[in-house]
């Protein structure tokens, strides 16, 4: 056995031994699945079309595993994020252009997650929504310093937490009010009912497979396990495997939950397709214990889902333009315009149902050059892509463009 062969086996055992301490990244990265606009998304669907989009739901959160794997697997394999790796092969041009339409997706991302917070702070303390919203900004901050200072581990920690405090407080009406079975079994028939379930579609893709957490997911795991190789790489790849699996897991269960929910007690209720409205008929149909669940649950979504955007901001911006700023400072300015569209008295709810349609954009520009990176044996070696799995991520962008493009011929047309 040769020195280095005896070096992996050490690092394999000690990574072996350690497994369950390597589950943390795709928790973070699943933040992004569970924030504000999802909320807005999928109440919205629920309380106007019942279960006719679930089967939008579970077929998001079957592509958001495949995707967040290979951006995991790209960050350990190649020991940088997939915004770096593309900012080492674009030209300036091109580069800019890219990181333009990057931070649009961030940006929208920040006005959902912030404007959920405030709304949740608005049910819970009657705060105005223009104070909520620079409530949960400077909490995010207190969050963010909290990963300066620590590092990442605690950072997980405290994450983690929050994601527990989310998966109660949304799916805790469904033990008041179970859905239908046969309702269920139907909403998973592929199907729609005109242009606006096909917005929701869109909005609701968006904020399953988000683009910003397929940006940061790969720096997430590089930072946490860095650039490994040989064996101790594949047992870092099969610990990501369960990370990613379990996380999103959680992520989809609430997803689904809060769909269930608006279906099973909220459809035809007048006001129900915003978050005020849904809270007012949780809190008359199932009592205002469930109601000050949620808005708990969509606080501690606003607060943790804002600070997972500031790091994959800051991601995008090292590895396509390589400037770096304190994450402190980006959390400032990309408060101001959730702040400026609070303060102007913009709808809250359809706010947050918009900003998720420009997500559903921004993903064909993530996913595309993923999926084209990891099939790349220049960039990935003997750990890229087989042609099935390659050809079955194909397919997963195809049909998020074919949405995309469904829905702005739709929007043109009306």
């Amino acid at each position: 056995m040769t020195s280095s062969t005896r070096d992996d086996a050490v690092r394999l055992g000690s990574t072996g031994r350690r497994a369950p301490l390597l589950l943390g990244p795709a928790f973070v990265a699943a933040i992004a699945y569970v924030d504000p606009g999802n909320v807005a998304a999928n109440l919205t669907a629920g309380a106007r079309y019942g279960y006719l989009l679930l089967w939008v739901l579970v077929a998001a959160n079957g592509m958001a595993v495949l995707v967040q794997y290979q951006s995991a697997k790209l960050g350990l394999v190649t020991g940088d994020s997939l915004p770096g790796v593309l900012g080492q092969r674009m030209r300036r041009g091109p580069r800019l252009a890219f990181w333009v339409q990057a931070e649009v997706v961030v940006a929208a991302t920040d006005i959902a997650e912030v404007v959920g917070g405030a709304i949740a702070l608005n049910l819970l303390f009657g705060v105005p929504l223009p104070l909520g919203g620079l409530i949960v900004g400077t909490v995010s901050m207190l969050l963010l310093a909290t990963q300066n200072r620590y590092g990442q581990r605690r950072f997980e920690h405290v994450i983690v937490a929050l994601l527990a405090v989310i998966t109660i407080g949304f799916l805790a009406g469904l033990v008041v009010s179970p859905p239908s079975a046969a309702g269920v079994l139907s909403g998973l028939v592929p199907r729609f009912e005109g242009t606006d379930s096909v917005l929701l579609a869109a909005s609701m893709l968006g904020a399953t497979v988000m683009p910003h957490a397929i940006y940061v997911h790969s720096a997430l795991a590089r930072d946490r396990h860095g650039h490994t190789s040989g064996s101790a790489l594949a047992a870092v790849l099969r610990s990501t495997r369960w990370d990613v699996g379990i996380a999103l897991a959680v992520a989809g269960a609430v997803n689904i939950g809060l769909l269930l929910l608006a279906a099973a007690g909220l459809r035809g209720v007048p006001g129900t397709d915003s978050i005020p409205g849904a809270y007012d008929a949780i809190a008359g149909a199932l009592g205002i214990g469930i109601a000050i669940a949620f808005a708990v649950g969509l606080l501690a979504s606003g607060l943790a889902s804002t600070s997972v955007g500031a790091y994959a901001g800051a991601t995008i911006m090292e590895g396509l333009i390589h400037r770096r700023i304190p994450l402190l400072v980006r959390r400032v300015v990309t408060l101001i315009p959730a702040i400026v569209l609070l303060a102007v008295g913009a709808d809250a709810t359809w706010t947050l149902v918009l900003s998720q349609v420009v997500l559903s954009f921004g993903i064909p520009f993530a996913v595309v050059p993923l999926v084209a990176l990891t099939r790349s044996r220049a960039v990935m070696g003997t750990h890229r892509n087989g042609p099935w799995l390659h050809g079955t991520l194909v397919l997963v962008v195809a049909l998020v463009v074919a949405l995309n493009l469904t829905l702005l011929a739709l929007l043109l047309l009306t």
